[in-house]
């Protein structure tokens, strides 16, 4: 188990916004001095703040991207290696625009765009407007990397510490904690000689692990009197077979993920995460990447794990469509439709997810992709199933659709 990000979260409107963001670049520095002193390592330090649309809103692509490059310096001055300036909001339809500028304009700056709301419902033209955020992003660069750096939400709560994901609501400033920990997963079911002694194991070293962060988090909140907020452990991977979500799925006993047997494999799982006790925020769900989990990554490559799969298991509880791997040739009109799935997911089961996909400039499905990044693991372009919407979909409505009872 390693932190994967200590998340700090403030409102740069607010009066004493310099004051807040050195207070929190202190906390970060002494909450990496704690963590690793206790044994258990710090990965990265990252900020995040309001919706960007509710600190400059305007149609002016020039200001929203000297907002941009200016908090990222301020972020990268005090340690922060990451810096997320929320999502872009359907009230302020014009922020969906600003987006491709910030992202170009910008090396370490992460944007969401909300496609869902709980309380408004799926937003059809807040849907389009981040297909084509997808699609033009990933024409950046030859691989379409700047498509890591933003996630479409869809009923994503403030505080989530999970990049895309992360924004911040209040003028209070807090952290929380993101946490890396399919291992602990992978190991209690390789210990484990039951179903009920595989999830009795998992509980007992989360609640284990979440009582070590939660003590020294409280600390640094009275240290620093900044508001913790929790722990997201959604069993993030690393791309090494030790740190493997998908192979923690399969050693319950699936001949491979994305056969038969893995829904309930994945409910099995998110079920156990539901009976942990710990301060929760985030997803605290099954976090499904493809691209940042090796077996993930490797049943892609194989084609037994496709997108409908990852689509179906988000409906257990799942945190949506992560690091994707599509053809380069996808159109904005087959993104919308993947979108649109994802958001009413998200809303039927009253669910955060997320979208984050990557088009590959000049790859087809089944063509091999590798990067250079520590975080992914070679795979292939997994095919997209999906074609233009037609008729009433098409419109512009915000759909209404209330969770199951």
């Amino acid at each position: 188990m390693k932190v994967r990000s200590v998340t700090c979260f403030f409102d740069p409107r607010s009066a004493q916004s310099y004051a807040h963001l050195d207070r929190l670049a202190r906390l970060a520095q002494e909450a990496q001095t704690l963590f690793n002193n206790a044994g258990i390592e710090v990965q990265t330090t990252r900020l995040a703040t309001v919706p960007f649309p509710l600190l400059y809103p305007t149609e002016e692509v020039s200001n929203a991207v000297r907002l941009a490059q200016s908090l990222e310096a301020d972020a990268r001055e005090r340690g922060f290696a990451y810096l997320s300036l929320g999502p872009a909001l359907p009230n302020f339809p014009e922020s969906y625009n600003l987006i491709l500028p910030m992202l170009e304009a910008t090396q370490n700056v992460f944007f969401g765009g909300v496609i869902a709301a709980s309380s408004e419902g799926l937003f059809l033209p807040a849907v389009r407007a981040c297909a084509q955020i997808i699609h033009r992003a990933a024409a950046l660069s030859a691989d379409g990397f700047a498509n890591l750096r933003f996630g479409a939400l869809a009923n994503v709560q403030a505080h989530t510490p999970f990049f895309p994901a992360a924004f911040h609501s209040g003028e209070r400033p807090a952290f929380a904690l993101a946490v890396e920990s399919a291992d602990l997963a992978l190991e209690a079911i390789q210990r484990a000689v039951s179903l009920n002694d595989a999830r009795q194991r998992i509980i007992t070293a989360l609640e284990e692990a979440a009582t070590r962060l939660t003590a020294r988090a409280t600390h640094l909140s009275q240290q620093f009197e900044v508001e913790f907020k929790g722990l997201d452990f959604s069993f993030a991977p690393y791309p090494a077979e030790w740190c493997s979500l998908g192979s923690a799925l399969e050693a319950l006993g699936l001949p491979a993920l994305g056969q038969a047997g893995s829904v309930a494999a994945a409910a099995f799982l998110a079920d156990t995460l539901d009976r942990g006790r710990w301060l929760k925020t985030g997803f605290n769900g099954l976090m499904l990447p493809v691209l940042e989990d090796s077996t993930l990554a490797k049943r892609a490559a194989q084609g037994t794990l496709g997108v409908k799969d990852l689509l179906l298991y988000s409906c257990m509880c799942g945190a949506g469509l992560d690091t994707l791997p599509l053809p380069g040739d996808a159109t904005p009109e087959q993104l919308e439709a993947i979108l649109m799935d994802v958001g009413a997911i998200a809303l039927r089961l009253n669910k955060p997810l997320i979208a984050r996909l990557l088009p590959v400039p000049d790859k087809q499905a089944g063509d091999s992709v590798q990067w250079d990044f520590e975080y992914f693991a070679p795979s292939r372009v997994m095919a997209l199933p999906a074609a233009p919407l037609k008729g009433l979909l098409k419109g512009d409505e915000s759909l209404h659709l209330q969770p199951r009872p």
